[in-house]
């Protein structure tokens, strides 16, 4: 028996007492926010060199002066935080393992990528893993995929089915069909699906509030996302935003995740931490470090880095990395400064339409580093 002590979870010692005197003015820029209507509610959450700094909720789950307040507990729809939280660590793990190559053709993990009558043969099978984690791959962003399939098998075959725009690894497209391709791949690696494997090897050993899908009982306690959409003609409210994940039943690579705050936060801290007790060091480097090629990308192997401009800021150091989420979430994490900050809303309510979180971020951002 292995008797050797078992890595911790990264302690985060609570120091919100000063947060409405520190913060102030960041806080002030997120009620300025609610109040042009750039979203309903939010949550944030800084974390700094091991202390707990701020954590605080805004504004209600809608803009009705009835609407429920959210609470530190309070579940929002991640969106694609889902792509580095979820499927990322799913790939970091494997790669651990020997069991993902990252420069292996995806092809030879999933041979229907590329059918020898394929007219793009010889592009499918330059794809590699590593590409598909990078967004290099030559696939488009997105597709309304849920128009012409419903079920995950079925939502797949349609996304192997999109034509690549442009040689694999000539420039990066930001694209959710490259992650759901990568789902497929990593649950024919594993041989299980991607929810179960997250659980067990990622929100259970951090002690998450995570989950795909959350149950009916508890939608009524989640901030909803879309009063209707085009694929679901009702309230979006506990399912997931994205129609090709809500078309997969809700468990997708590129979305499908909610989490509370302090949750976002213990997963920053595991990887600003050096990755115990999940992941070795050398990984957490390997795919938060931005990529060489193509030239002048700003992605990680399921990250994205500060460019110029970022909705990060002026302030995070070049090796931070983060992501940003279609409901209105993001990530940012510098390792210099063992610093995250983590920004929940549900600005997709109730329609896309508002863009001010784009204003609000980087301003947001300014003001908390401002403060450290």
């Amino acid at each position: 028996m292995n008797s050797a002590p078992q890595p911790s979870i990264p302690a985060l010692a609570e120091e919100t007492g000063d947060q409405e005197q520190r913060f102030a003015a960041a806080f002030r820029l997120i009620e300025e926010a609610i109040a042009a209507q750039a979203f309903p509610g939010a949550a944030l959450a800084v974390a700094f060199q091991g202390r707990l700094l701020a954590c605080r909720t805004f504004g209600r789950f809608t803009y009705g002066a009835t609407s429920p307040e959210p609470t530190r507990e309070t579940l929002w729809d991640l969106a694609s935080l889902t792509k580095p939280i979820a499927t990322a660590s799913m790939a970091m793990l494997l790669y651990e393992r020997g069991r993902l190559a990252l420069e292996e053709p995806v092809a030879n993990y999933l041979p229907e990528f590329a059918p020898e009558d394929d007219p793009q043969l010889a592009w499918r099978q330059q794809v590699t893993a590593a590409m598909l984690l990078a967004h290099s791959s030559g696939l488009p962003a997105h597709r309304k995929l849920y128009l012409q399939a419903t079920g995950k098998s079925s939502v797949r075959v349609a996304a192997r089915a999109v034509a690549l725009e442009a040689e694999p690894g000539s420039r990066t497209v930001y694209s959710d069909l490259g992650f759901i391709i990568l789902g497929e791949v990593l649950e024919r690696i594993a041989d299980e699906p991607l929810d179960k494997f997250c659980r067990r090897e990622v929100f259970s050993p951090l002690k998450l509030n995570m989950t795909y899908y959350p149950q009916p009982s508890l939608w009524n306690a989640i901030p909803p996302t879309a009063d209707a959409t085009e694929y679901r003609h009702r309230r979006v409210q506990g399912e997931v935003n994205d129609d090709n994940a809500a078309a997969m039943g809700g468990v997708a690579a590129h979305a499908g995740l909610f989490a509370d705050p302090l949750s976002v936060v213990r997963f920053a801290e595991c990887l600003l931490s050096g990755g115990a007790p999940l992941f070795q060091q050398e990984t957490v480097e390997l795919f938060t470090r931005r990529q060489t090629s193509p030239a002048d990308t700003p992605r990680t192997l399921g990250w994205d880095t500060p460019s110029t401009p970022s909705q990060s800021g002026t302030l995070f150091s070049p090796r931070s990395f983060g992501h940003l989420g279609y409901t209105g979430t993001s990530l940012w994490c510098d390792p210099e400064r063992h610093l995250s900050v983590t920004l929940l809303t549900n600005r997709t309510w109730p329609n896309a339409d508002s863009q001010g979180i784009q204003q609000l971020r980087p301003a947001l951002h300014d003001a908390i580093l401002g403060r450290l």
